[in-house]
């Protein structure tokens, strides 16, 4: 599994010409990492006697990043899939006009599968988003930044998972299905970015950085 190696292996795979792992797998390690960073906030202020009030919400709070780290790096390797059922379709015979319509057909449900992992990463980049705001006041100062730098790996995750819906739509010829899904990666586009401002303006502040 990608999620598997390296990070060296990795990233020699990701800057080869092999098309897959991309942008999207990309994405969806950026959403990994953030979400370990919020792990580690938390981990970093459990068992400190100054946030001890804090520490049902920090347990909390760990237990879900946990569960969102691990999807995050579940759609690395998904990511991935999709992008070579894509290609897989590029294999198929186009002699007969029966062999097009079926490779037409089978191309579009391939593009299909393939937003629907990035809209996934965005749903998930969002929850952490969420929880990353829900931790801003409990955690240990300390590691104020790292809270930062956790929003906008997120962030990250957010508009490049989009940019991943966007150019699979523009190849797909359902219009309900184009409908549906691009309003709602808007929505979720909008709202991640509402939660990461807030979380990194904040940052600054605490930080007194003008």
């Amino acid at each position: 599994m990608l999620s598997e190696m390296k990070i060296n292996e990795f990233i020699e795979l990701l800057a080869s010409k092999e098309p897959a792992p991309g942008g999207g797998s990309a994405a969806a390690l950026s959403g990994a990492i953030g979400t370990a960073l919020i792990s580690m906030v938390a981990n970093l202020t459990i068992g400190k006697k100054k946030f001890i009030e804090y520490e049902p919400l920090m347990m909390e709070i760990l237990n879900e990043a946990k569960t969102l780290r691990q999807n995050m790096l579940l759609l690395i390797e998904e990511d991935t899939k999709a992008f070579n059922g894509v290609s897989a379709v590029f294999d198929m015979p186009k002699i007969t006009e029966q062999q097009k319509a079926k490779r037409k057909s089978a191309m579009q449900e391939a593009l299909k599968n393939a937003t629907l992992v990035p809209i996934e990463m965005m749903e998930k980049a969002v929850s952490a988003l969420k929880l990353l705001k829900k931790s801003q006041g409990c955690t240990n100062p300390s590691a104020e930044s790292d809270l930062g730098v956790a929003a906008l790996t997120l962030k990250a995750a957010l508009f490049s998972a989009w940019l991943n819906v966007k150019i699979n739509l523009n190849s797909i010829s359902d219009e309900d299905f184009i409908d549906k899904y691009g309003k709602k990666s808007k929505e979720l586009l909008d709202k991640g970015n509402i939660l990461a401002e807030h979380v990194y303006n904040r940052v600054l502040k605490n930080m007194n950085i003008k």
